[in-house]
């Protein structure tokens, strides 16, 4: 056995998958990098920015209009404000007013009616825009994460729970929607902070310095309250994921809870996972109320200093009433954006962490090894398959197949058979190259797997397998998979062979029937029929049948089985299965038990042995001979077999039997 397969299996450490976040409230590569996906749109994005400055400029001049036009100009007419900044609204509004032949305080209120909907308008189209341009760069990011999820190897799903996959490509997607919109919002509260700091200094710089001392000291607030808030939303995120994890799990196998009377218990371990969440929501919000108490009362006291140092000033003739107001109003838009980047943390942080993920998944270097130089296959493959000193396991220290060794010739069926975990499954998958493994083992008309592209193989290869899946869809959809090679009156015909298509005529719709979700308005046999269906619309050289009628009743059984040998004749076959018939009309038997070739040859040969085929052959067949008994003397042979369990394994009496003579011959293989 060579090096490399010593260290066959997962080199990933998928503990990893979620426990390497850094959990940092603002990651400025993360973000950088989201941003690549916003590069399509930033001409919309430019379109946003520019009127949210536009809307920022409109929210400060309708203080100054009120308090440097109206109060200083009209109801006061101080002569102070005559050096003071006005930014053109007096003479617009005194020209409106000569233009209208109305009084100046009627063309105000109408100039400060305009204002107010020219902000609002802007304010719309800016968030229109943002959130246009980040929906927009999310759909390709959702894109992008599917196409590598679906491109990531069985390897990577046998490690990585699915819940926490989907949870990536969903809910982390729309977190990252907060922070791209969330971030246009806090533009959106930055730029009249910058506009009105502006205006402020320009006015009077001694009253500015005043307000702003309440900047820092609400600065300070927030970067304490973001201190002691974080680990917090960690938990409170954590406690929630249980709670799904716990709720998922519990509606999944609802029927197993039910039948096993476990209601009040999970109940009570749902109310445990619930007590710890809502006791961490408590905690955070014990923390949020006294901030926005303190930033609240920092408002209220800025304003206070204001009036206090302002009224001083008003009463020296160094700036107006109107200006004092003025300052008043904008003293909201100072510390308004602080208080927004508290309030945002939250959302920052789940964002963040969302992106973390997003982009781990996006980054996780696991997939089939391509070959460089491919070869190409002919148009019709022989089906020759062949095995070379094969050895594999899904960990590094746990081989599955231990030097396994074996030939099919074109046009033949093999059988494999063999206890749960002897690895027939593993050689099916590694034939459909679900995994890598080292090159030399296993061929395909003579041409080593690893030098053919995967989708090439796996298009020449027909799987049927026990759980058969039922996508969403027509009956049609489900036969051929979107498939253009594929026509409809095709798919028919594939499902006249199989005998599918009588009971497909006789559902609803026919073949545009919609399927329920699993397929759970069909029976177990109509779906495996809809299998020996799909594949043989694909018209693969080589079959491979895993346990594909062990859910089927002997009836059905009976049904199919001449569609089995249509479907196998002229191909390749390889059969895993445990009903007696089924493995007597195989031309070759391979017999594993713990990864290791135990027997291989014709059944006839196999019984001449008298070793471990023969023993689970005498089991079986004990089996009919106590149906017949049971059943009478004129009982049919295939009622006899319908009482035979599907699965030597999976009966505890048979399995302890073989295990003995097994553990009992050891030393001969």
């Amino acid at each position: 056995m060579s090096d490399q397969a010593v260290t066959q299996g997962p080199s990933q450490n998928y503990s990893a998958f979620d426990a390497e976040l850094t959990h940092k409230a603002f990651n400025l590569r993360l973000f950088m990098r989201l941003l690549q996906w916003m590069k399509p749109y930033r001409m919309t994005l430019l379109v946003s920015i520019f009127f949210v400055v536009l809307s920022a400029t409109l929210a400060v001049l309708m203080p100054v209009l009120t308090g440097r036009v109206v109060i200083d100009n009209i109801l006061i007419k101080d002569p102070v404000s005559a050096r003071l900044p006005d930014y053109g609204l007096t003479d617009l509004t005194f020209g409106a007013a000569e233009m209208m032949s109305i009084g100046p305080l009627l063309a105000a209120a109408l100039i400060y009616l305009l204002m107010v909907l020219g902000q609002g308008l802007t304010m719309y189209v800016h968030r229109l825009t943002l959130a246009s341009s980040a929906l927009k760069a999310l759909r390709d990011l959702r894109m992008d994460l599917f196409i590598s999820l679906e491109r990531k190897p069985a390897s990577f799903y046998d490690h990585v729970s699915v819940g926490r996959v989907m949870t990536r490509v969903t809910n982390d997607i729309e977190n990252l929607f907060e922070l791209l919109t969330g971030f246009g919002m806090l533009a959106g509260e930055f730029v009249p902070f910058f506009v009105a700091m502006f205006l402020m200094f320009h006015i009077s710089p001694e009253l500015s310095g005043v307000v702003l001392l309440a900047i820092p000291i609400s600065g300070i607030g927030t970067y304490f309250f973001r201190k002691l808030i974080g680990d917090v939303f960690r938990k409170i995120r954590n406690s929630v994921s249980k709670l799904n994890q716990y709720m998922q799990e519990d509606l999944i196998g609802i029927q197993v809870v039910q039948l096993s009377g476990r209601e009040e218990l999970n109940e009570t371990e749902y109310t445990a996972l619930n007590r710890e969440n809502r006791k961490f929501e408590y905690k955070a919000l014990n923390y949020e109320l006294p901030y926005w108490s303190f930033n609240d009362s920092l408002a209220s006291i800025a304003i206070g200093a204001i009036i206090w140092y302002g009224g001083g000033q008003v009463v020296q003739n160094e700036i107006t009433l109107g200006s004092m107001i003025l300052f008043t109003q904008l003293i909201n838009m100072m510390i308004s954006p602080i208080v927004a980047v508290g309030e945002q943390f939250n959302v920052l942080f789940r964002s963040m962490a969302s992106g973390e993920r997003i982009f781990q998944a996006l980054d996780w270097d696991e997939s089939i090894k391509e070959p460089k130089a491919p070869v190409q296959l002919p148009d019709r493959l022989r089906g020759e398959i062949e095995l070379k000193h094969c050895h594999f396991g899904y960990y590094p220290d746990d081989l599955i197949l231990k030097d396994v060794s074996f030939k099919i010739e074109p046009g033949q069926k093999l059988a494999i058979v063999g206890p749960t975990g002897s690895g027939k499954s593993t050689i099916i998958r590694l034939l459909a190259r679900f995994y890598d493994f080292d090159d030399g083992m296993i061929f395909l008309d003579g041409i080593d797997v690893n030098k053919i592209r995967s989708h090439d193989l796996r298009t020449r290869i027909g799987v049927v397998l026990q759980d058969f899946h039922i996508f969403s869809g027509t009956v049609r959809d489900n036969i051929t998979l979107h498939n253009p090679e594929i026509s409809a009156e095709r798919a028919e015909r594939a499902a006249q062979v199989v005998n599918a298509d009588r009971f497909i005529r006789q559902l609803p719709n026919g073949y545009d029937t919609e399927l329920s979700e699993r397929g759970q308005n069909l029976s177990q046999g109509q779906c495996q029929q809809l299998a020996f269906a799909r594949v043989l619309a694909t018209d693969p050289e080589i079959l491979v049948l895993d346990e594909a009628t062990a859910s089927i009743d002997t009836a059905t059984e009976l049904v199919i089985q001449d569609a089995l040998h249509k479907l196998t004749e002229g191909r390749t076959s390889i059969i895993i299965a445990h009903r007696l018939q089924t493995i007597q009309e195989c031309d070759k038997v391979l017999v594993l038990h713990h990864g290791v070739v135990q027997e291989y040859g014709t059944h006839d040969e196999l019984m001449q042995q008298q070793g471990l085929y023969y023993t689970l052959h005498e089991l079986q067949f004990q089996d009919s001979s106590v149906a017949a008994e049971l059943m009478g003397e004129d009982a049919e042979p295939q009622e006899i077999e319908g009482m035979r369990r599907p699965g030597w394994e999976r009966d505890a009496e048979k399995t302890d039997e073989i295990e003995h003579k097994l553990d009992r011959d050891d030393s001969n293989f």
